[in-house]
């Protein structure tokens, strides 16, 4: 991040998208977003936009809003839209419109967010196309380099990419040029592939489809491989010519959902620049307290330290869009007031240092007329701007940075991230879902006992002393070897069920757990069945807590293990045992194992918001007994489990490094109510805190590290802890 370029917290919106709004009101809106406390626009710089002819660039209308940005003392975030293309290069480059595996050519058609020809642009792997889109980001980076309005590039908008693209003979010569690094001919890709035949590289295809075979994981790791290849490349154009700006960009939080289709892979996007964000807005995704946690979560992760944006929020209502058609009116379709500000401090609790809404006024041409923004149609203010404003005024006042040199502590437990499960399940299944579910699953039985679970990357692992595995079923060598030595180490693994039952090259072990795990976890294999859909009633008993699995089931024979979970009722072969757990002692470390995937059944039985319904005979506390497995005391502990609970702590805590208490800035509760009603709430503080003083929000009780307090409706409250 560069100080001397940003405001101290970037508070904004996205504005210009050529079309929209009407010049006319420019220097009214400018006027009156600073006015309301905003110190920065984001615009999209469209490449149709500007260079509407070959070598001739049209630069008046977006000079005027960086020259509007100087006046108003704010900045400009340029989103470069290189890829909504000039339909001149349509026709120059058609060799580079994108390929379907059929053969059908993508033509130019209109971009909903901006209502605008030109998408979804033409393929970077033909190197004259590719040559002449970076020509346009030389030439716009050239254009405004040291402009006072400046503060920095958006090099990647929504970090993914289209699932069935591309297969034009460009890229296939790019892949075999991929392949021929990793396997050196193509007898060897042949014999990799067990597509025999391979007589020459022209004879080297990508899969059509997505199969569980190592042709299409070789395929998913090309594609992420050249796309963020590409986003490095836009980003050194633009770092060669203006190295005092800022490079940034933001995903769409889905590195769970996406990333093995569509190349939604956060932590390597967040790798190429130095701020990184989201897009996220309940109305979408539901307005379930742990989801917007969840994804401000695993941006925070995949920032690795760096510092983050809600880059993209709602404050405005969300019409007829298909994810939202048939959702009930409190989802965020139609925000309040309430909402708004209610959303941006739960970003802030997730450690967010910057906040930008997905317009300032909506669009008023296309599908999303009228979508998101805070202000009206015509620009005027509303309830929802007015809350905006003060939102913005609070939050960038100088009194209150202090609060923003802290951030949310290390958490209690990391869940794991393992992309390779990703990619075999969308192979194997043709759907990320189950695996989806899974991880969100697990966050959410974590969470909805405030118990702070990170999301962790397999390559971050050193550090942690307590990881869960959820959905393990394909492993490569590198992550066994990896999480073989972490234990042994002394790290504590709790795993789903059928740890690595494929391996590297896609085959299944013959000995189960694959590949050297049933040493890790002290059992071997006695049954196993891949139905899910047979298992959606699976219940077991894991160390005294009864709870739902789901997708797959193991049963074990203990070896150096010790057996502590059974199922419930399951029809197993005779002679089987219906064990279904088993802890291990593992080098300096330990492990346990469940035979199923309790991540999967929390998220599918509901959860505590979704009208979760427990097993019989016992309410699950199964997501408590990973923290009493190692012995570690829970940190918070909240008597209305509505209630949601951060402890933020010095700079260090921001790069979820631990932090320490008393550095800068300071030690914090941050206290979240998700519901439409006041609710009077308990919180245990596991420390030595001599009392509080009130940053946001009504006075409160505290006696002997216990903080009593009724918590307003859709509300976010703040205490410094001393």
């Amino acid at each position: 991040m560069k100080p001397h370029i940003l405001p101290e917290f970037p508070y904004g919106a996205v504005y210009f998208r050529k079309t929209n709004p009407p010049r006319a009101d420019w220097e009214r809106d400018y006027a009156v977003a600073r006015e309301d406390g905003m110190n920065i626009f984001r615009h999209w710089f469209m490449w149709n936009a500007i260079e509407q002819a070959p070598g001739v660039f049209e630069w008046d209308e977006y000079d005027k809003q960086l020259d509007l940005a100087a006046k108003n003392g704010m900045k400009t975030i340029i989103a470069e839209m290189s890829t909504i293309v000039p339909e001149w290069a349509y026709r120059k480059f058609a060799h580079a419109r994108f390929t379907r595996a059929d053969g059908t050519k993508i033509n130019s058609h209109m971009q909903v967010s901006c209502a605008i020809g030109g998408v979804p642009g033409l393929c970077w792997d033909n190197d004259d196309y590719r040559s002449a889109a970076e020509n346009f980001i030389t030439e716009l980076a050239k254009h405004y380099k040291g402009h006072p309005g400046l503060g920095g590039y958006d090099i990647w908008n929504e970090c993914n990419y289209q699932a069935d693209v591309c297969y034009c003979s460009a890229t296939r010569q790019k892949f075999r040029e991929w392949l021929q690094k990793k396997y050196g001919s193509p007898k060897a890709v042949s014999e990799a592939w067990h597509r025999y035949g391979f007589a020459s590289w022209e004879d080297v295809t990508p899969p059509a489809a997505p199969g569980p075979y190592p042709d299409s994981m070789d395929w998913q790791q090309f594609r992420l491989d050249i796309a963020y290849g590409y986003m490095r490349r836009r980003a050194e154009i633009i770092r060669g010519i203006d190295p005092d700006c800022a490079i940034v960009a933001h995903g769409i939080a889905g590195s769970l959902t996406l990333m093995a289709d569509k190349g939604g892979d956060d932590w390597r996007a967040a790798n190429e620049v130095e701020i990184y964000g989201m897009t996220w807005g309940s109305s979408r995704h539901g307005d379930e307290s742990w989801k917007q946690f969840h994804a401000i979560d695993l941006v925070r992760a995949s920032s690795r330290g760096k510092p983050f944006w809600h880059a993209e929020s709602y404050a405005g209502p969300l019409w007829l869009q298909s994810q939202v058609v048939g959702k009930p009116r409190n989802e965020g379709r139609i925000p309040s007031p309430a909402d708004a500000r209610y959303w941006n401090f739960v970003s802030l609790m997730g450690g967010a240092t910057g906040i930008m809404y997905l317009r300032w006024r909506p669009l008023l041409d296309g599908d999303l007329f009228g979508a998101f923004g805070p202000y009206a149609l015509d620009g005027g203010r509303t309830d929802r701007s007015k809350a905006v404003s003060e939102s913005c005024k609070w939050i960038t006042a100088a009194e209150h940075q202090k609060l923003f040199a802290s951030g949310p502590v290390k958490g209690e437990i990391g869940i794991l991230y393992v992309p390779e499960s990703q990619h075999f399940t969308y192979g194997l299944r043709r759907s990320i879902e189950p695996y989806a579910k899974s991880l969100q699953g697990a966050y959410q039985g974590f969470f909805d006992r405030n118990i702070q679970a990170d999301w962790v990357h397999i390559d971050d692992i050193k550090g942690w002393d307590l990881l869960y595995l959820p959905y393990p079923v394909m492993l490569s060598s590198k992550t066994i070897a990896a999480l073989k030595d972490w234990v042994a180490q002394g790290g504590t693994l709790i795993a789903e069920g059928c740890p690595a039952y494929f391996g590297d090259g896609l085959h299944v072990g013959e000995r189960q757990p694959g590949y050297g795990m049933d040493e890790l976890f002290g059992v071997k294999e006695s049954y196993a069945e891949f139905t899910p859909d047979l298992l959606g009633d699976l219940t077991l008993t894991v160390a005294g807590d009864r709870i739902w699995g789901g997708e797959y089931l193991q049963c074990y024979e203990p070896t150096t293990g010790e057996a502590i979970g059974w199922y419930d009722g399951l029809p197993l072969p005779k002679g089987v045992a219906p064990v279904a757990a088993v802890d291990n002692h593992y080098g300096k470390g330990r492990t346990r194992l469940i035979g199923t995937m309790p991540g999967y059944g929390y998220a599918v039985h509901g959860g505590a918001e979704g009208n979760y319904r427990a097993p019989d005979r016992a309410e699950t506390s199964f997501f408590e007994g990973a923290l009493a497995f190692t012995g570690k005391k829970q940190r918070i502990r909240v008597s209305d489990t509505r209630i949601a609970v951060r402890l933020h702590e010095g700079k260090g805590a921001r790069g979820m490094d631990g932090g320490a208490k008393g550095t800068d800035g300071g030690t914090y509760l941050w206290i979240a109510n998700p519901k439409a009603q006041a609710i009077p709430v308990k919180i245990e503080v596991n420390g030595n805190y001599a009392g509080i003083n009130t940053v946001l929000g009504p006075e409160a009780l505290w006696k002997d590290n216990s903080l009593t307090v009724t918590v307003p409706e859709r509300y976010v409250i703040i205490y410094e802890l001393k």
